[in-house]
């Protein structure tokens, strides 16, 4: 090998990859003899910190595995979101309306049929906040039957109204489905026009006849008073800030102390709160069910320590399919929100005795989720003495 003057050369200890040998051919002149390689010069050995011969080498190692991470985050969650296809074998899905043309104030009935496999699992849409501008009347969720073939059939169907003449759009309505290797697939229903027309205009009633609006009075009025009331109230939010900036700082440093008391006590004073309000009795059934469904759920994400009040009634029973929740809860915790849905974005007005049948509906199953909990802790308990103490007969014999 030709090594010219001053060349060198990188040699790493196996033991040791830390550190580096750098090798350096220094000439001395002398003639070269080919049965000596050190004739002719000397080699200048100095150790040097693994990596550091080749800063390049380490940036692109670096840039690469950076790469790779993100790659495969990307890929990750891309696998996490379903697909949207346009069909599916297996799956039909149809929609109607039982009139494409009315009038204000007329009941529209609009259904949803789902026919799948029985391989297939559907997860009910959320209708309730997909009707666009029409008001819920009445409905009819998810009623299942089984066809002569073995395929499985699923009934929606609601009554719908509105009050405003023009053309309307029922929108297309996104239905998910978990296929038999587990991966979920979106397919969107069919949009469904629905035009509204006026009774005026039926009945031949002539617009000539109706004046215009005149134009609006101006009262002339001095800008003397409003400067007086404006600086009034002023002064009087200065006043009440350097207050409470007063307060402040004499209370600074002070925290707001966290309810430590067990989840159930919590959510069962929430309860006699909200009974107390008798928001069913004034009929405020869309306030009554925001408080009924947050205590729910703030009950059930403390209970198994998941944040759930931000999600979506989809979201939060995906979540929790996964849960090792009691016996039927699931499914009843799902009907419950569904309607729930309904009365809070739909306008549905549901019947007091079905308000106050759900009112009991979580009063129950917060003592399911408690007693179902205790037990399971108890088990850990058990099994852990038992365990310890296995251990322990085990290491005196």
């Amino acid at each position: 090998m030709d090594i010219e003057d001053g060349a060198d050369v990188d040699i790493c200890r196996p033991q040791d990859r830390s550190v580096a040998h750098r090798l350096r051919w220094v000439c001395t002149g002398a003639p070269f003899d080919s049965s000596h390689p050190a004739s002719g010069g000397r080699w200048v050995s100095r150790e040097m910190p693994f990596g550091s011969s080749h800063p390049k080498g380490w940036a692109i190692r670096s840039l690469s595995v950076a790469t790779l991470i993100l790659m495969l985050v990307g890929s990750v969650s891309a696998q996490n979101e379903p697909d949207t296809v346009e069909s599916l074998k297996g799956i039909e899905i149809e929609t109607s309306v039982d009139r494409a043309e009315v009038y204000i104030g007329d009941l529209i009935t609009y259904q949803l049929t789902i026919i799948h496999d029985s391989t297939i699992e559907l997860v009910p849409p959320p209708l309730g906040a997909n009707l666009g501008a029409f008001d819920v009347k009445d409905y009819e969720s998810d009623i299942r039957s089984k066809l002569p073939d073995g395929r499985i059939k699923s009934t929606n169907r609601f009554v719908l109204s509105t009050f405003t003449t023009g053309d309307y759009v029922i929108p297309a309505i996104p239905v998910m489905f978990i296929m038999s290797d587990s991966s979920r697939k979106v397919i969107l229903s069919q949009a469904v026009p629905i035009k509204v027309n006026s009774l005026l205009a039926a009945a031949g009633a002539d617009s000539a006849d109706i004046k215009p609006l005149k134009a609006p009075y101006e009262f002339k009025r001095g800008l003397r008073s409003y400067y007086f009331w404006g600086g009034l109230v002023l002064l009087i939010l200065a006043f009440c800030g350097i207050l409470i900036w007063l307060r402040l700082r004499k209370k600074k440093g002070w925290v707001r102390p966290l309810d430590l008391r067990p989840a159930w006590e919590i959510a069962f004073e929430r309860l006699a709160l909200l009974k107390q309000q008798s928001l069913v009795a004034e009929s405020k059934y869309k306030q009554y069910y925001i408080e009924l469904t947050e205590i729910a759920r703030a009950y059930l994400g403390r209970m198994y320590d998941i944040n759930v009040l931000d999600m979506t009634t989809e979201e939060f029973l995906l979540l929790f399919r996964e849960r090792q929740l009691p016996p039927g809860l699931h499914e009843d915790i799902g009907r419950f929100l569904r309607h729930a849905d309904l009365v809070k974005f739909a306008k549905f007005v549901p019947e007091r005795e079905r308000a106050e049948s759900d009112f009991d509906y979580v009063h129950t199953m917060i003592e399911q989720v408690r007693i179902d909990c205790e037990r399971r802790k108890a088990f850990a308990v058990d099994a852990s003495e038992s365990k310890s103490s296995s251990v322990t007969e085990g290491a005196l014999k």
